[in-house]
Order: C-alpha cells, then structure tokens, then sequence
C-alpha cells in the first residue's frame, strides 16, 4: 500500500516572498517521513489550497513569525513580526478547505495553531511581556512543564495524565515527586516541552483548551467533534521521541492510514 501524503506547509526565506525561495525545517519532513507518511510541501497557491487539501490525507501548518490581525478585528501589535500576506491568506484558505472534510487531520504548530485559533474565532496575547510576569519561560528554547486539561484529546492518547508518564515518554517526562502543583492550582504538570514565541492564543474561540503551561499560556488547542484537529503552541518536531513530540506525527499518520509497516525503526 503507498504512503499516506502529509502536505507541510513553507515559510518564506526571511519572511519576505520577494526573497524569491521558500524554506522549511528538515525536522518536519523527517518527522512525517519516519512516522510512516510521505511528507509532500505546499507552495503559498492559495487558489489551489482545495486541490492541496483533496490530494494530501493530511496537513502540518508549521511555524513562523506572527499573524497579521487585521482581518480578524483587531490591529497588529507593534512589536509583532507580521507573517507575509500571501503565507497567511494561503494557510487561511487551507484551514477553509478542511473545514469542507473534517476528518481530514491536521496539526498546526505553533504559528499553525495561533492561525487556527484565528480562523475559529478567537484572538492572540500579541506580546507576552504586556501579559506574563515572567515571559522568558517562553522564550530562548526553555523547557517548562504542560498541564492536560482533558483527557479525550489526541495529545493525551496514548498518554497517562494523573498517573504520571507514559513508559516511552523519555525526557519529556516532568519528575512528579518534585514538580508540585502548577501555579493555577492543577496536578503536576505531565510533560516538558520547549518554548520559543512571544505571541499565544488568548482564546481558542470555538476550538477547545487542550493543555496550558504552569503560568496559564495556552499550550494546546483541539476540537473534540473531529478525529484529530490538533494545535501546539511548542515544535514537537524538534522534540525527541517522547509521545508528545515525535509521537504526535506517529498519531497523525496512523489517523490518515500509515500502518506500522510503514513506519521507521
């Protein structure tokens, strides 16, 4: 049997289309390749996002600088990197697209999932310093804990919450004994992820809060009614092969059909 196509969607070289070269991290590729799907890059054709999303059995949005606001009520913030145009109206039309076939799987990765959010109606924290005491947790690559805020998410299956780690989960794993509670007062934090962003989503509109770190920020956003419609604020695909990194694009694939046979070892 092929490989299920994964469509993974490109940044421009400096964030500008008048650079005149696409890129993309290898580590989304790789992720997709050795979870057992064909990983397929889009190009910004924002005409062609219906044919992108009929043709791939699954989509990555992946990350980048920040959301232009105005089409969704409100100015972009000045300290803010706006995405190019053309980037974001593709990503837009591509969201729309799967709007049409929810059960198509989609993970949207940190830039991804505050594009989600928007798409759905919700809005951003624009520049975490107006909003967090300490927002250099999120910043710089630093490691800090997540808190799941459901347990029918498919960024809690196959992983154990209150219990504590899964077996395979490796490093991403907090140390329950010493972790504590989180500052809103939950259970310990169930995994470690790495943060590197300034934006958030301040509210997921009609999607669901999947999980939010210690200090509140908006970590994960899913909606319960499709198999898999999933964000992250953090890049799994840096992350190791613990089931919140690696293991999401595992999920991902087994929802679009990959069979272990396909798989990487």
């Amino acid at each position: 049997m092929p490989r299920p196509t994964v469509g993974i969607t490109v940044d421009n070289k400096d964030n500008a289309a008048s650079s005149g070269d696409y890129e993309s991290s290898i580590t989304y590729s790789r992720a997709v390749a050795e979870a057992g799907c064909l990983p397929v890059l889009l190009p910004h054709e924002p005409e062609m996002a219906a044919e992108y999303v009929l043709r791939c059995d699954a989509i990555v949005l992946t990350g980048g600088v920040d959301p232009r606001t105005e089409p969704f009520g409100s100015a972009t913030h000045p300290m803010a990197r706006p995405i190019d145009p053309r980037r974001q109206q593709f990503e837009m039309a591509v969201l729309e697209a799967c709007d049409r076939d929810r059960d198509k799987p989609v993970l949207g990765v940190c830039l991804g999932m505050q594009l989600m959010a928007l798409h759905h109606g919700g809005r951003l924290h624009q520049f975490l310093p107006e909003v967090l005491d300490e927002p250099d947790v999120h910043q710089e690559h630093r490691r800090h804990g997540i808190v799941m805020k459901v347990s029918d998410s498919v960024l809690c299956a196959p992983l154990q919450t209150a219990s504590g780690p899964s077996p395979d989960a490796d490093d991403d794993a907090c140390d329950a004994s010493s972790s504590g509670t989180c500052d809103l007062g939950h259970s310990t934090c169930d995994f470690q992820v790495v943060s590197h962003h300034r934006q958030a989503v301040a509210d997921p509109g009609s999607l669901r809060i999947a999980a939010v770190a210690p200090d509140g920020v908006i970590e994960a956003i899913d909606d319960a009614t499709r198999p898999f419609y999933l964000g992250v604020q953090w890049h799994p695909e840096r992350g190791d092969a613990g089931p919140i990194n690696r293991g999401l694009f595992d999920r991902l694939c087994s929802a679009c059909g990959a069979g272990p046979d396909h798989r990487a070892t």
